[in-house]
């Protein structure tokens, strides 16, 4: 089986064009492809991991990533998916969550000579004159098709500033920029993204004539991606300091029954063979397919030991008898305590950010979605001592999420 062939059995092709030169190129490690980054954020999420381990399989057989940092496109914001404008981001925050970025995209590729490269669209982007631009570009694009495009009709009705309505033909742009001068043939990107990225495909076509070969492939994932990168309505980091590897870990063992498979075929690089066998699996089984997920995943982003250790905290809490030394913990300290040496639990879940505020807490307690070391709280302002915390309490927020409270 070739690499294409498996990227289609592990269900990650939505569209594409030239699906017969493509299949050749990436099946023999010609292809130059770029996917892009816009640098929201100073940190990738679970969402990215399509992305990542896509150009690390591709880099695996031989092809060429090309990592695009939207140095430029950031700066604008893309509508797709969105309901409001994205917020403005200064230059400043942009370079730095660059840098970010390829510190987590190393742990997946590899960048150096004839290698990954990683480049940023501020380089060309942010020096285009207006006018030129318009009388090179704009007169490639019809207004009337860009219009029909789903990440424009979706938000006709809401508003989209002129400012968004820039990002299609921005993101055009760097296809044929990076079509002329770093030799990329191939584009790919999310299913949302569709629209966007035919754009590129036509603006090289009609600058450079029809015999150009850029091709463009989208992932059947983006919408899906962002799913995967979200819960309870918080990103799902890479960045140990924003996602421990326990909560990590702990959000891939909780996807749904329905999803494990299909997030063990696209995310992990386990052999299909492996894979086949389970699609069969069905009851206690699937709990098995969630921990062999979540700890592939947590390997590939933290490393095998913080893996294990995960594991190991996961399964004191749901299995029983393992260490739990590895759970996350939060510390209280002396000054958490009031004058009779007790701390309520809505201020430990709050110190460590379980919760966001006492209002919140408050809710959940009255909901039932509160337990100290399994027992549900029914006070709102149940205390909890220094001596009862000196060899430490788990205190859990609905059923996935706790946390370890010791003095």
């Amino acid at each position: 089986m070739g690499v294409y062939e498996e990227l289609i059995e592990r269900g990650l092709i939505a569209q594409v064009t030239n699906e017969e030169e493509i299949r050749t190129m990436v099946n023999s490690g010609k292809a130059k492809f770029y996917i892009g980054f816009d640098c929201t954020a100073d940190s990738l999420t679970a969402g990215h991991f399509m992305a990542l381990t896509l150009m690390k399989r591709l880099q695996d057989a031989g092809n060429q990533p090309i990592a695009l940092i939207g140095g430029g496109t950031t700066m604008i914001g893309d509508p797709s998916g969105r309901t409001d404008m994205r917020k403005m981001l200064t230059r400043e925050d942009i370079d730095h969550n660059a840098e970010c970025f390829k510190k987590q995209m190393e742990r997946f590729i590899e960048f150096g000579e004839g290698k990954a490269q990683m480049v940023n669209n501020a380089e060309w982007l942010l020096s285009l004159n207006y006018v030129e631009l318009l009388r090179e570009v704009g007169a490639c694009f019809s207004v009337n098709n860009m219009l029909r495009a789903e990440c424009y009709k979706q938000r006709m009705e809401k508003g989209l500033s002129f400012l968004e309505f820039n990002y299609m033909i921005m993101q055009s742009y760097d296809f044929y920029y990076l079509f002329k001068h770093y030799g990329c043939n191939m584009q790919f990107g999310g299913d949302d993204q569709w629209s966007n990225m035919l754009g590129g495909t036509e603006l090289i076509r009609k600058k450079l004539g029809k015999d150009a070969h850029a091709m463009t492939i989208t992932l059947l994932t983006d919408s899906q991606g962002r799913k995967m990168g979200k819960t309870a309505g918080n990103a799902v980091w890479l960045d140990p300091k924003k996602t421990s590897p326990y909560d990590f870990y702990q959000y891939w063992r909780n996807v749904e029954d329905d999803d494990v498979l299909k997030c063990i075929r696209m995310l992990t690089f386990l052999p299909m063979e492996e894979i086949r066998k389970m699609d069969s699996w069905e009851g206690a089984q699937l709990n098995t397919a969630k921990e062999i997920l979540a700890f592939e995943l947590t390997k590939l982003v933290h490393g095998e030991e913080e893996a294990e250790k995960a594991q190991s905290a996961a399964r004191a809490l749901f299995s029983g008898g393992a260490d739990d030394s590895n759970m996350p913990t939060t510390e209280v300290e002396a000054s958490d305590f009031d004058e009779e040496g007790k701390v309520t639990v809505l201020a430990l879940m709050v110190k460590s950010g379980m919760i966001k505020s006492n209002g919140e807490g408050r809710r959940l307690i009255q909901q039932g979605g509160v337990s100290v070391d399994d027992e549900k709280v029914t006070d709102i302002w149940k205390s909890l001592t220094k001596d009862e915390l000196a060899n430490g309490v788990i205190i859990k927020k609905g059923k996935k999420i706790f946390r370890k409270f010791t003095v």
